[in-house]
């Protein structure tokens, strides 16, 4: 899909989510909007403040409404779109406290073998190739953090 035909199918969307929006004539005090228009007003409602900053006839909540039915519908989408008050990549202090473990550990093994490396390093070749071996430790340093942390998440 090339960036044209994206940025055209954003902008439809825009419009199609707009004519959607909150504080149009549908409603009034003879027909106010419910609990499933407070949803889809909800869901909409980032759509709809982006839209009324440029266009004052256009709302973000309305005014026309059947009460609390229509507020919780609105809060609920709201909920959908930008997630409740608790996320799943909340983490407790035992899962903090182990992560901060495996850190710990892995820097034990990592300034280990570095030692070892330096060591290897400067028996072998002497003091001429230590800049290479320091670019070389960098990234053995790296891919063993890399692959220190794919092994403790697989446990």
């Amino acid at each position: 899909m090339t960036k044209t035909t994206r940025f055209f199918l954003i902008i439809l969307s825009v419009f199609i989510l707009s004519s959607c929006a909150a504080g149009n004539a549908a409603f009034n005090a003879d027909n106010p909007a419910g609990f499933w228009y407070g949803l889809w007003h909800g869901v909409i409602s980032v759509i709809a403040l982006l839209i009324h900053l440029f266009n004052e006839n256009v709302g973000v909540y309305e005014i026309n409404n059947t009460g609390g039915w229509y507020d919780f519908g609105f809060l609920l989408g709201i909920i959908i779109v930008w997630g409740g008050g608790c996320h799943a990549s909340c983490k407790s202090a035992k899962e903090k406290e182990r992560e901060k473990e495996w850190d710990e550990i892995g820097e034990k093994v990592e300034q280990k073998i570095m030692r070892k490396l330096k060591h290897w390093a400067e028996d072998e070749h002497g003091d001429d190739t230590f800049k290479e071996w320091e670019e070389i430790g960098a990234k053995v340093e790296q891919k063993l953090k890399r692959k220190i942390r794919e092994w403790a998440e697989k446990e």
